[in-house]
């Protein structure tokens, strides 16, 4: 590898978390030279998980982080569009940027839905206020997926007194994140709430004040908004050097450098090597940006420490916190701490005794114990950690 000089320049394209990670930890770990941090939104760098929360409550209009860039010395560089990579150059819709090291954060995109191409999407301030405008009492809202950002939404516009219809194309909500049964769990939360939830069938068309799904059903509508996934957004690195997967993910090694010379990534356009799952792991959660933000910052600066983080993430969504940690695929036994139908409880994942993953609610305890126990790779005893009375971390053998 080529010994970078820290009085040389880098930039950052992408100026969310991970990105603005990048910056302030190569500033603050002693990078001298100039570094440029550019975004395609007119913001400066701002937090995204209160979008879906505060920004839409209207109880926040600006989630922009409270870091002081011009203090610091980084130069922001905001309204710019990466247009292409060369090496040695930064081609925006705003001139070239000449750079000795760069950093890859775009991020994800939302995808879009064939048959309403001009749904509302949630990913920017933007979309978060524009929104927030229309969401007043009596405003029928359909969201096209229950994931995530369609729970947190659908809570949200319920607070705000819109009638909310849900409709998500598997058999339950979070279908590809969660096994079905808890899935099912969850859909019980949506009636609670007074949200209309259509499993099983999915958005055919939107029309002036409708909604079609793929069963005939038309559903009245004066908003829809899309929530159905995200994909990497680096259609601009196309015939670069940096290596992308089938989906477009960029490929970095274990210290999060590309294949390009001189380029990074981060965030959750990457998809990482992970020793712990034994593959390859493309996160797209606001936890992996942050560490990820601040472990290229700590590559770049000379660091021979691999990223491997236990993943995590949360929702806020129907008055309880959802919590996530590890990854439970290939997991061969389930764990219940509490009934699912009590008001918090927590499920755990093991492989051959080990635990692999967690899933709680309202129980914080649990989980942050939980992670621990998952970075050292540590056996359970089943009684024990199926007993909620008992603090998990006294399950360990």
């Amino acid at each position: 590898m080529v010994e970078l000089k820290r009085t040389g320049r880098v930039v950052v394209v992408g100026a969310g978390m991970a990105g603005a990670q990048a910056a302030l930890g190569l500033r603050r770990g002693g990078w001298e030279g100039r570094i440029s941090l550019l975004g395609d939104e007119p913001h400066r760098p701002y937090d995204r998980p209160p979008l879906s929360k505060n920004v839409l409550l209207g109880t926040v209009a600006d989630t922009a982080f409270d870091i002081d860039w011009e203090h610091l010395g980084v130069e922001l560089l905001p309204g710019r569009r990466a247009l292409a990579l060369e090496p040695g150059l930064l081609r925006t819709d705003a001139g070239e940027l000449p750079y000795e090291a760069l950093v890859i954060a775009t991020g994800a995109e939302p995808r879009p839905l064939p048959g309403a191409p001009g749904a509302r999407l949630l990913r920017t301030l933007d979309d978060a206020r524009a929104l927030r405008e229309r969401l007043r009492p009596g405003v029928r809202l359909v969201l096209a997926g229950a994931g995530w950002i369609g729970a947190e939404t659908a809570t949200v516009a319920r607070q705000l007194g819109c009638e909310v219809t849900v409709v998500e194309a598997g058999p339950a909500p979070l279908a590809g994140a969660l096994p079905g049964s808890l899935g099912a769990v969850m859909a019980g939360w949506y009636a609670a709430a007074g949200v209309a939830l259509h499993c099983g069938v999915g958005v055919l068309a939107a029309e002036p004040g409708a909604v079609v799904l793929t069963d005939g059903t038309r559903l009245h509508a004066d908003e829809l908004l899309v929530g159905i996934g995200a994909r990497p957004a680096t259609g601009w690195l196309a015939g670069s050097a940096v290596g992308l997967d089938a989906a477009g993910t960029v490929l970095v090694d274990e210290r999060l450098r590309t294949t390009a010379p001189g380029v990074w990534a981060a965030g959750d356009c990457v998809s990482y090597p992970s020793a712990r799952a034994g593959a390859r792991l493309a996160v797209q959660h606001w936890d992996h940006a942050l560490q990820s933000g601040g472990a290229v910052a700590a590559s770049l600066l000379g660091s021979d420490a691999p990223y491997d983080p236990v993943p995590y993430f949360w929702s806020e969504q129907f008055g309880r916190m959802v919590q996530y940690a590890g990854r439970h695929a290939g997991a061969d036994e389930l764990l219940h701490r509490g009934s699912p139908e009590e008001p918090s409880w927590t499920v755990l994942w093991l492989r051959d005794g080990v635990l692999v993953a967690a899933l709680s609610v309202d129980r914080p305890r649990d989980l942050n114990q939980a992670r621990r126990l998952i970075g050292s790779g540590a056996a359970l005893d089943r009684a024990m950690a199926a007993d909620p009375a008992v603090q998990l971390k006294a399950a360990a053998a």
